[in-house]
């Protein structure tokens, strides 16, 4: 008989032990769980032409950022192609063309393979996801593009809790937060080591407003998780999110130093970029105190040393958020023609919009409300096209309603305050609307 992985799939390899470390390995990479290098490492020594186990190798080394060594890898797996069915060829191809940039032909060969073989998990991740194929695409609707792949997909996959967990973020995304949250926890049953159903479960009290249900989960799954795993710092931005929303300001300003800040992080670096900016850009904004403006110099380090030219947007949106709190204006205004050039030449999926929220930012990190208004409010149309989740994205909503309030636009604010507070509960947006009702504050 012939050796499968865990979905059943058959696979090329040369011994059932090689093959058990691979199903493990690749298990650990699915669930943002620590381990998965070295059971793959092992997997490899066992037979070092296990194609497969190359090209997964390849795909975390990517989702580590350490792209020279997934390049390397990739190349590894294909250069066995020969030796592989053909399912196993375009699994690798798949998985390939996206360590090497090429997201659309990913995309169109990842929905080719998958309506093949629905259940090749690997190169259907490549598409799921905030930062995923159809998360980056630039596309308005891509939280709708995921869910209707995975309904499409779901009758393939049973109870299978890599599955579930995905499909319940894509409902709760969506806005059918209860039945997505149904799903994944039944997801978390069936792997409680799964650290991207724990994420996808804060997404859904974060949808509910349930800051203390958020805060009271992850105090007590991320004992389990070690510092090194991949959403470690991401889950830890989610606490200091919900512990702020509880009012609870020293327990989020003690989670961002201990967790978040990118001296501490062990995350890629977009998502410490990201986690950083947006937490600092937030408590700056929100008017808490103590200030934390000395923190800024440390993240204005990371997005230069990381991500110096304009390229992927939803980084250079948090490295401009830096580069304004800092009043590096040179940079930032670099940046933003950097990203325009992009948007010219169709080179940027987001289009215009990510350019647009770096002015925006730029127009208040220097105090100019009304004008960062006056550019926020048309660019909040195409919000969703620069990807992340609607958690992630709310910090720009949040910075057209405090432009709005300081130019004394309050009435501008109100309908926007009203439309969240439609879909959950929030104190911080009571607050504000109450701040409307009483015509807010003016500069």
């Amino acid at each position: 008989m012939p050796l499968k992985d865990r979905f059943g799939l058959p696979v090329t390899c040369a011994t059932a032990a090689a093959l058990e470390d691979y199903i493990t390995g690749v298990d650990l990479l699915l669930s943002a769980w620590p381990g998965a290098e070295a059971r793959l490492d092992r997997a490899l020594a066992a037979d070092p032409d296990f194609a497969l186990a190359h090209i997964a190798r390849a795909r975390l080394l990517q989702l580590q950022a350490r792209m020279p060594e997934a390049k390397a890898a990739a190349a590894d797996a294909g250069s066995r192609a020969d030796r592989v069915t053909a399912r196993e060829r375009r699994h690798i191809e798949a998985i390939t063309l996206t360590i090497n940039g090429a997201a659309g032909e990913a995309l169109a060969m990842v929905r080719a393979h998958t309506s093949e073989y629905p259940r090749d998990a690997l190169p259907l991740s490549l598409a799921l996801g905030v930062f995923g194929l159809l998360g980056f695409s630039g596309r308005r609707d891509h939280h709708e593009l995921q869910l209707a792949l995975l309904e499409e997909l779901a009758p393939n996959w049973g109870d299978d809790w890599w599955f579930l967990g995905y499909l319940g973020w894509a409902y709760i995304e969506t806005g059918e937060v209860a039945k997505g949250v149904r799903l994944v926890e039944r997801s978390l049953a069936g792997n409680q080591c799964n650290a991207h159903a724990a994420h996808q479960r804060v997404h859904g009290f974060f949808e509910s407003g349930d800051a203390a249900g958020g805060v009271g989960f992850l105090e007590s799954w991320l004992k389990g998780y070690d510092r090194a795993g991949h959403l470690h710092c991401h889950l830890s931005w989610h606490l200091a999110l919900f512990e702020l929303a509880c009012g609870d300001a020293a327990r989020a300003q003690a989670i961002y130093l201990d967790n978040i800040r990118p001296s501490v992080a062990q995350a890629a670096p977009m998502l410490v970029l990201a986690d950083s900016a947006s937490f600092l850009w937030r408590w700056r904004f929100y008017d808490m105190v103590p200030s934390l403006d000395q923190e800024w110099a440390e993240v204005a380090a990371h997005a230069r040393r990381y991500f110096p030219h304009a390229s992927l947007a939803f980084a250079d949106l948090h490295a401009a958020l830096a580069e304004a709190a800092t009043g590096n204006v040179d940079s930032l205004q670099t940046r933003i023609a950097g990203l325009q050039s992009l948007a010219n030449d169709g080179r940027l999926p987001p289009g215009e919009v990510a350019p647009a929220l770096c002015a925006g930012a730029a127009a208040l990190g220097r105090g100019d409300d009304s004008k960062a208004a006056q550019i926020f409010e048309p660019a909040l149309a195409d919000l969703s096209r620069i990807g992340g989740s609607h958690a992630q994205r709310e910090v720009f909503e949040d910075s057209l309603i405090v432009a709005y309030l300081r130019s004394g636009q309050s009435a501008k604010a109100a309908p926007l305050l009203s439309a969240r507070l439609g879909r959950r509960p929030s104190a911080r947006d009571e607050a504000w609307l109450a701040l409307c009702s009483s015509n807010g504050p003016e500069r």
